[in-house]
């Protein structure tokens, strides 16, 4: 996922990047990952301004009938924080996550200095 990240935020043009996404990836039949991908791909057109999101993002199969929290056994008080700051396109899908769920740690690490 990590890599597909940097991958996107590399490459030339915005045409480029809407080309990443722009095709269906096939459902895996992990109901969590189908949902997750349709999420990325929708956050990542938004908040990179491409323009437009990828038609496939809407299917049903991208979305979770029950919730998902992506931190493991999440307190009462983080599962509301999460439910709050997940971004939409996310917690449209049932997904709750922190708020910028794609973010990457950029430079060299501290030990390479």
């Amino acid at each position: 996922m990590a890599e597909f990240v940097d991958s996107f935020d590399s490459a030339q043009t915005d045409q480029d990047r809407y080309a990443s996404i722009e095709e269906e990836p096939e459902l895996t039949g992990d109901d969590q990952l189908d949902a997750l991908v349709g999420a990325i791909a929708e956050y990542l057109a938004k908040q990179r301004r491409l323009g437009r999101v990828p038609h496939w993002v809407c299917d049903p199969a991208r979305r979770l009938e029950k919730p998902w929290f992506t931190v493991t056994s999440p307190s009462d008080s983080m599962r509301e924080y999460l439910t709050f700051s997940s971004p939409a396109e996310f917690a449209s899908r049932n997904i709750f996550t922190e708020e910028r769920p794609l973010r990457r740690a950029r430079g060299p690490h501290p030990s390479e200095q």
